[in-house]
């Protein structure tokens, strides 16, 4: 399959390449160079992480606790799963 590479350096992947890996916009895709030039393309899923010291989580608790302010969905999803990492 031949495709071109536009002016700002973008490929297009056909719409028969996206259907049969199920890639919609917006999907990602790790590229890989193996020797002698060959590119490797494959799809990733990517997840937004927040990383918090003992103390960012108090904060945020502290703060869930007192009612005031709203914050967005993705991130009270992620503070309902956080955990305190001793690293």
């Amino acid at each position: 399959m031949l495709i071109t590479i536009d002016k700002r350096g973008s490929i297009n992947l056909p719409a028969a390449v996206r259907k049969e890996l199920n890639l919609d916009k917006g999907a990602y895709l790790d590229l890989t160079v193996i020797k002698g030039g060959t590119l490797v393309l494959n799809p990733v899923a990517v997840y937004p992480t927040v990383q918090l010291s003992e103390a960012g989580l108090k904060k945020i608790h502290e703060a869930r606790k007192s009612g005031k302010g709203k914050i967005p969905n993705w991130l009270a999803k992620e503070v309902k799963r956080a955990k305190a990492d001793a690293k």
